[in-house]
């Protein structure tokens, strides 16, 4: 296939050479991302390949929650500016078919060299912000659409379903609902509550991660832009530098404030490589040598960050390489943010370029532990 490029063109698909971009070397530089090994599936393996990290998007959800005008409440939007609004506006015509549209989905899987999706909500689809039994109207909802999907497709689709955190009783309800009745394996959750931290106690939300570990359910972590981003609102630095950074905000809170001490059995799988936190561990357990930062927990921060899941939307094979080597193949899955403008649409290239990778580790990574984790039987 043929591409008009422009100069600089840094599309991975186009697989270009050039000087100005060299290959990585031991040192760490940077990947040419047109050094990737063409996408296969693990030849002769057998082995699924599994995204745990796509969104779905229910267009008639979002026509029932237009009466609360989410766009003007979604830290996205509100710390914006109009040059990104009008290219997120754009993006969502175009990618709307690859959000909502069963073929058009199953399409881009084939294309990516993946088996099984595990479905979840479009993070703009949480409503966190609506009244608490509307909240729960509309959580109720999308989860019975997502439901709808994996039941006409269960060899391609897996569920995770999203609850109403702004009331914990109610997030309690409907985690329950969607576990007992819907069958669902995972549940999505935000990284904040119109801008207090999970671990709030106002929210009182001790009650639904003991109910989360009662369950045995998957917690999938992603953020929807930094709560207080008044100085991201340029160049998509809301997103770009934002939810990296929400997701270290809220992990860190999880940790220091002692949550995953609580509730050791937790299972929860972070986005985008865990954020910042996943890459610069060693200061917060140089830290943790003040009084303070030991107030709650006794044993270095690290320890509770060992028994989180990372995806794979690093977008470089030596930094993929990192995460693995710290935390080891047994935590780490495959990944694409599907169908976003910052997802990995060829995440077997990614992590076929991963240096000295083992193919035991690569079945791990590429669908081992999801099925594992989630208890997928096909």
């Amino acid at each position: 296939m043929l591409f008009t490029c422009s100069i600089g063109c840094n599309n991975p698909r186009h697989r270009h050479r050039r000087a100005s971009m060299p290959l990585a070397t031991k040192s760490g530089a940077r990947a040419d991302a047109a050094a990737r090994p063409k996408s296969a599936k693990a030849k002769g393996s057998g082995s699924p390949v599994i995204d745990i990290h796509c969104h779905y998007f229910n267009p008639a959800v979002a026509a029932k929650a237009a009466a609360i005008d989410p766009a003007q409440k979604e830290f996205t939007n509100i710390f914006s500016n109009d040059f990104t609004r009008d290219v997120n506006v754009k993006q969502m015509r175009e990618r709307g078919p690859m959000l909502s549209d069963i073929p058009t989905r199953l399409k881009e899987m084939d294309k990516m060299g993946v088996d099984l999706q595990v479905v979840a909500p479009a993070p703009f689809q949480y409503y966190y912000f609506a009244e608490p039994d509307f909240g729960l109207e509309l959580a109720k909802s999308v989860n019975d659409g997502i439901a709808k999907i994996v039941a006409d497709h269960p060899k391609r689709l897996m569920a995770m379903g999203t609850v109403p955190l702004q009331n914990s009783d109610l997030a309690v309800k409907e985690l329950e609902r969607a576990v007992k009745v819907l069958g669902f394996k995972g549940i999505e959750i935000g990284t904040n509550v119109n801008g207090k931290d999970l671990t709030d106690p106002s929210l009182k939300l001790e009650a639904f991660f003991a109910k989360v570990q009662e369950l045995g359910v998957v917690l999938f972590m992603h953020p929807n832009g930094f709560s207080h981003g008044q100085r991201l609102t340029d160049h998509y630095l809301n997103n770009i530098i934002g939810n990296p950074l929400e997701t270290t905000v809220a992990v860190s809170h999880l940790i220091f404030d002692g949550v995953m001490k609580r509730y050791p059995r937790l299972k929860i799988i972070l986005a985008h490589a865990g954020g910042y936190l996943a890459h610069y561990w060693a200061r917060m357990d140089h830290g943790h040598k003040r009084p303070d930062v030991r107030s709650v927990i006794t044993v270095k921060p690290s320890k509770y960050l060992e028994k989180f899941y990372f995806d794979t939307i690093t977008f470089d094979p030596y930094m993929l390489q990192s995460l693995i080597r710290r935390f080891g193949a047994d935590h780490v899955m495959l990944g694409t943010d599907y169908p976003y403008d910052m997802a990995e649409f060829d995440p077997l290239g990614l992590i076929s370029a991963v240096p000295k990778l083992s193919q035991a580790d690569k079945k791990l990574i590429t669908g081992g532990n999801a099925q594992k984790l989630f208890k997928i039987k096909l």
